[in-house]
């Protein structure tokens, strides 16, 4: 594998024009509808938890680990995603990365066992890992930097439209067509999506006649020390392993419910339909996208990080704590204060500004992939082991067939998402402020 050193030289560069933002939106747009995707797959389960645990015959840890599965293989790709950004490019590995989208949906819907259910999701997760990376790598390239944040905010609500539509529009497809027909569907959008990324992204502007709006280091993507050279100097800056951390706490908690076990929860404890359920869960998430791009549009015009980041840490454990712990809180309080507590999450792109910030220029994609490794290791932990506390608590009931757990069960599961978001507060408190400027070289 080779580097890419197809970019212009920097005296023809500074006779070229900025690209226009409608090129620079449509590019990073078919990269943002990969992420879609990741989003549509990621949650999917919470609107079919009870038709899988009827088909394969699973209980809820096994439920918890199966969701999990497409987190265990996403995260082990980050890093490798991130480095690959650097040196190899977005261009090939969106491509890629929804190929193997396809063929990994195509192998969940023909699975009849749990067993090659996980290895579907396995492929799937490991697959769309490369989305979110290689957008903030092509909102470098494609962007000015004022806008980073900002575009990595859309970036945000684009996925998390991905996550509504899997919400509630998801359940009515899967009672009309069966939830293996609608993976089907999934896996020839995949292909299709893939055959429009080859064809229309480049890495930079330069490849298509337009000045880059990269710093220089960043905008070379090719390091003298190889691709592995960055991975290890990231962790020299003090930000690097608090914010990987701290992310996880935000990004577990909202996925968490949201993703997996607040259609369920919610079923439990207010007695709504299915279908109710998941309406309230896809609002939830709503409140997260949408205040993505609003943090990040203060955060860039504040020029300040921390204060952000440490505020909504502490926005973000109240408002869950309180949806989450307070007994007998009404449904219209209970919506209020986890949509509060979600909306607070969404600081997760100042976060990854925040990271990227931290180093320099030149190792922005490794520096991405390990911070978003902390961050989606939240609901790869926490997934699976809300459900293998369920299982602890579980009485012995079931309906037709499926573990039933009451409200009880879910409050005392859903405890270490509290924990991790009082962890995300402290790290934040010991953080560097960067005021949106890049770190040098040390």
């Amino acid at each position: 594998m080779k580097p890419q050193t197809t970019f212009i030289d920097d005296r023809a560069q500074a006779n070229l024009a900025p690209p226009p933002l409608g090129l620079s939106w449509l590019i990073w747009g078919l990269g943002a509808a990969l992420y879609f995707m990741s989003f549509y797959q990621r949650v999917a389960p919470a609107v079919m938890t009870d038709l899988l645990m009827s088909d394969f015959q699973i209980g809820a840890a096994a439920l918890g680990n199966f969701s999990a599965f497409y987190f265990y293989s996403y995260v082990a790709m980050q890093v490798p995603t991130g480095m690959l950004a650097d040196y190899w490019g977005p261009r090939r590995l969106l491509t890629a990365g929804a190929l193997l989208a396809a063929l990994g949906t195509f192998f969940f819907a023909l699975a009849d066992t749990v067993l090659l259910a996980n290895i579907g999701r396995l492929l799937i997760g490991g697959s769309v890992a490369v989305a979110w990376v290689t957008l903030m790598k092509l909102a470098t390239h494609w962007f000015p930097p004022r806008m980073f944040a900002f575009v990595t905010g859309i970036g945000l609500l684009v996925g998390v439209m991905g996550a509504v539509t899997a919400g509630a529009p998801l359940r009515l497809l899967v009672d009309m067509m069966g939830w293996r027909g609608v993976m089907w569907i999934l896996g020839l959008i995949c292909l299709a999506l893939g055959a429009a990324i080859w064809l229309i992204v480049r890495d930079d502007p330069t490849q298509r006649g337009y000045a880059s709006h990269a710093p220089l280091l960043a905008a070379k993507t090719g390091h003298t020390g190889g691709m592995f050279h960055g991975l290890g100097s990231i962790f020299q800056y003090r930000n690097t392993l608090l914010l990987t951390v701290a992310q996880g706490g935000m990004v577990g908690t909202v996925l968490t419910f949201g993703g997996l076990w607040g259609v369920p929860f919610l079923e439990a404890r207010y007695a709504l339909s299915t279908l109710a359920a998941a309406a309230l869960s896809s609002a939830i998430m709503i409140a997260w996208a949408l205040s993505g791009p609003l943090l990040g549009f203060f955060s860039d015009k504040l020029c300040a990080r921390k204060r952000l980041y440490v505020t909504a840490s502490l926005i973000a454990l109240t408002g869950w704590s309180s949806a989450l712990l307070i007994p007998g809180l009404p449904l219209p309080l209970f919506a209020a204060a986890a949509m509060i507590g979600a909306a607070a999450c969404g600081v997760v792109i100042v976060g990854f500004a925040f990271a990227k910030e931290s180093v320099p220029p030149r190792l922005a994609g490794t520096v991405s992939g390990v911070c978003n490794m902390g961050t989606m290791s939240g609901p790869m932990i926490l997934q699976p082991l809300v459900g293998w506390l369920l299982d602890r608590q579980w009485r012995g009931e079931l309906l037709n067939g499926v573990r039933v757990y009451d409200a009880q069960a879910y409050q005392a599961a859903f405890l270490p998402m509290l924990a991790w978001l009082c962890l995300t507060l402290a790290l934040a408190w010991f953080t560097r402020e960067t005021h949106c400027r890049p770190a040098r070289e040390t």
